[in-house]
């Protein structure tokens, strides 16, 4: 089974979160109930247009004023409501705590069907081929667009040439 962090876990480690994100790490669910909302980095919100698609106020939260703030700012996720929130150190916006619905409809997932616990940051996607799939044709890709043409030429006379020198 699945655990994730909890409300209170998370509250009292903002310090360890921003560290973690500072490192590399990725976005990651918590919630008392499952995962209830997603913590990610403001880079991440902001490459998949975050800013764009929801109403963030332009004041980034501290860490101690989040900490303080995240239990009732989980009463307005379970609720449904309430915006993603923005919050960092010293102004910087680092980091972004939303719903973990909010954070499907950042990515553009759909959401899972009623009464499936699912965790929004562990991405599962069907691999096999689309029935009308089929394998991809460099010379078809290339055949609109002169700039790949000539490179895609280029690459098989340096091909053929070394081929020649062997």
């Amino acid at each position: 089974m699945t655990t994730w962090a909890s409300v209170d876990e998370i509250r009292v480690d903002l310090v360890g979160v921003l560290g973690r994100f500072r490192g590399g790490g990725w976005a990651f669910s918590f919630g008392d109930g499952g995962p209830e909302a997603v913590m990610l980095t403001y880079d991440e919100f902001e490459d998949l247009g975050g800013e764009g698609k929801f109403s963030v106020p332009d004041e980034v939260v501290e860490l101690g004023v989040l900490g303080r703030e995240l239990p009732r700012l989980m009463e307005g996720v379970r609720a449904g409501t309430g915006a993603p929130v923005v919050w960092g150190e010293d102004g910087e916006p680092e980091a972004v705590v939303m719903s973990a619905a909010q954070y499907r409809e950042l990515r553009g997932d759909v959401q899972p069907p009623a009464g499936v616990v699912d965790d929004p940051t562990v991405r599962r996607y069907a691999t096999e081929p689309l029935p009308d799939s089929k394998p991809l044709d460099l010379d078809e890709w290339a055949a609109n667009d002169p700039f790949t043409r000539e490179l895609l030429d280029e690459i098989r006379a340096e091909e053929r040439a070394e081929g020649d020198d062997r």
